[in-house]
């Protein structure tokens, strides 16, 4: 046993570190979605493999070697949406990380179009773009390429405008396009309570590092998405001070502290 640490590299300390990241990141990203049943299905299959090879059921056995011979291809096209996630979390580097170009007036912008339209049970979407490029959402929508102002916002999502439906896509503070389509998220242990508008924001924040703001007309309620995950507000400061902590450079820790509260709050209740 002595002779077994003894004989530990320091090249071999670091090979298991990499790997042990790699694992925990995996899970992190598959967490709570349909990769987790997934996977259990395939441990299964595997199991009845090994099961069916000792008890000699030949055909069974025949079946699932023939199965599993393609697994990686059966792998990629099953998780294709969760590597493509993957793959885009590794091209963001911390070292190459863009600070935002959100201002202070543009959040403001933003949160005074929400709270009017909440108020008043107006549906809105509204997508602030950030490191990951949303080149195939603002293709499904209409470019708008306009100045950010709240009047314009509440006026795109009325119910009698026929750019309503779908997002607002909102980059380096200008309202880029508008009626864009977003993915929609196959994640099963979504609340019930949430419709096709939180169903879309958490698909795309599934996806990319955007931040989705969600105006419910049920309940008029206004919601952050990022990163998969809901967070309800119930007032026009704690969501400002969030939004500014996450987007704007140098803010205070106040918006962090809020919004790792908000985010225990809404754990609780799930």
């Amino acid at each position: 046993m002595l002779d077994a640490i003894h004989s530990i590299r320091l090249r071999d300390i670091l090979d298991i570190l990499i790997v042990a990241y790699v694992i925990y990141r995996t899970m992190l990203l598959i967490r709570g979605t349909r990769a987790v049943q997934m996977l259990v299905g395939i441990a299964l299959i595997i199991i009845i493999y090994v099961l069916a090879g000792k008890f000699e059921l030949q055909t069974l056995h025949w079946l699932l070697k023939t199965f599993l011979g393609s697994i990686l291809l059966v792998l990629v096209i099953l998780f294709q949406t969760d590597i493509r996630r993957a793959l885009t979390q590794m091209g963001k580097t911390p070292f190459l990380h863009k600070a935002s170009d959100a201002a202070e007036k543009d959040i403001e912008e933003i949160v005074r179009a929400a709270a009017y339209m909440a108020k008043r049970r107006i549906g809105a979407l509204m997508v602030i773009e950030r490191d990951t490029g949303l080149r195939d959402l603002v293709a499904t929508g209409h470019r708008l390429d306009a100045r950010l102002r709240h009047e314009l916002l509440v006026a795109i999502f009325l119910p009698a405008s026929p750019m309503h439906d779908g997002g607002v896509v909102i980059h380096k503070g200008r309202i880029h396009s508008s009626g864009c389509l977003l993915p929609l998220s196959q994640n099963q242990r979504i609340d019930k309570r949430y419709g096709t508008r939180h169903r879309a924001a958490l698909g795309l924040s599934e996806e990319t590092d955007a931040i989705v703001i969600v105006v419910s007309e049920e309940t008029q309620e206004i919601s952050l998405v990022q990163h998969g995950r809901i967070t309800p507000f119930h007032d026009d400061k704690s969501l400002t001070a969030t939004l500014k902590a996450l987007l704007v450079p140098n803010a205070t820790t106040g918006g962090w502290f809020s919004w790792l509260t908000q985010l225990r709050t809404h754990d609780k209740k799930a």
